[in-house]
């Protein structure tokens, strides 16, 4: 990587901070949440709604606040949510009605 290139506050690769750190590589149990949110993006990427492209750049745009502060698939939604929103699939009233509702 060229030295004058600022590195995106995601691309945590050769990162002191986290080289420290072993990785946790024990198996993880998915919520139900967890498996909610990869069914909904494979239904999405199935009816050619979102790619996963379209996921990555969504997550990769996330705040780095909220970036590091979310789960894994935290981020997932949120980069979800944020696509039907700008593809205008969704609107805003709906999501907050969604949410009351939840």
């Amino acid at each position: 990587m060229e030295q004058d290139v600022p590195r995106a506050h995601h691309d945590l690769g050769g990162v002191a901070k986290y080289m420290c750190e072993p990785a946790d590589i024990a198996p993880h149990t998915l919520s139900d949440f967890d498996k909610e949110v990869d069914a909904l993006r494979q239904v999405l990427g199935l009816k050619n709604i979102m790619t996963v492209d379209e996921l990555r750049r969504g997550i990769e745009a996330i705040p780095e606040a909220d970036y590091h502060r979310l789960t894994y698939y935290q981020r997932w939604i949120r980069s979800i949510t944020a696509t039907l929103l700008r593809k205008g699939l969704i609107t805003e009233a709906e999501l907050a009605a969604a949410l009351e509702r939840a």
